[in-house]
């Protein structure tokens, strides 16, 4: 066997290698792009990713997400927020678990990209207070959003309003605190008031309040100035009438008596 033998005998399993390495990473592109701390397995029924970062202590969303992710499951994490716009390159997403994290506030963009394709979208057993009002207005997703310490205000009414294909996760919105105090524990489509003419009346009360505070200390204030000037005059006047009088000049007829 010659040499040239030789050398094609190992470069062509060689060669064969890498190009099933090549062709590996150009079929499977996302699998280099899986997070650290998930598990990114294809679905070949969805076409696409199943990303599980589930107990993984992640303290944010990650920042890069393989593009073809269909199922996301982030709960049991200790995310705190939702950036604007994080989930926007995720096209073909169906699914967002982000259960049991530490989520206290949700602003309009939370959700920004993956409005038309998201199916269920997961918030239970988080620290959500309020949301935007616009938050869940352009989704379709079925959202789940019970036991949350919901804070009842005209916000999370014009939030809810916006859920009225959701009407199954309005009614699990419980208030742990509300404007009005008998609300506090009960559920908020029970709430019959219109919260936000309520938050403007009472935004027109307490500037009422203050402007009748302002008009009371100018009018303190100018009755204070008055007396107090009136109180220097007196003072003054006591004064002037203290003062010894003048002892009055003889006229001429006295001083013509004087000498006769």
């Amino acid at each position: 066997m010659t040499l040239l033998d030789v050398w094609l005998s190992r470069s062509i399993p060689m060669c064969l290698l890498l190009q099933s390495l090549v062709l590996m990473a150009l079929c499977f592109p996302s699998a280099s792009m899986c997070p650290k701390g998930c598990i990114c397995l294809r679905d070949s029924h969805l076409h696409g990713l199943n990303v599980t970062c589930s107990h993984s202590r992640l303290k944010e969303i990650p920042p890069s997400l393989p593009i073809d992710t269909v199922l996301l499951r982030l709960d049991h994490n200790h995310i705190g927020a939702v950036p604007d716009q994080i989930f926007r390159g995720l096209r073909i997403l169906r699914e967002l678990n982000l259960s049991y994290n530490a989520i206290e506030h949700l602003e309009e963009a939370a959700f920004a990209g993956i409005e038309a394709t998201l199916q269920l979208l997961d918030l239970s057993h988080n620290r959500i207070t309020s949301v935007h009002k616009d938050a869940f207005s352009r989704l379709k997703a079925r959202v789940i959003v019970n036991d949350n310490p919901w804070h009842c205000d005209c916000t999370l009414q014009q939030a809810i309003s916006g859920m009225a294909h959701n009407h199954e996760a309005a009614a699990r919105v419980l208030c742990r605190s509300s404007e009005l105090l008998d609300q506090e524990g009960r559920p908020f489509l029970a709430v019959d008031t219109d919260l936000c003419n309520l938050a403007k009346r009472t935004t027109d009360y307490a500037m009422l309040v203050t402007m009748f505070g302002w008009f009371a200390m100018v009018i303190s204030y100018v009755v204070y100035y008055v007396r107090q000037n009136q109180e220097d005059a007196r003072r003054h006047l006591e004064y002037l009438k203290s003062l010894p009088s003048k002892p009055k000049k003889p006229d001429e007829a006295d001083d013509i008596s004087t000498v006769v």
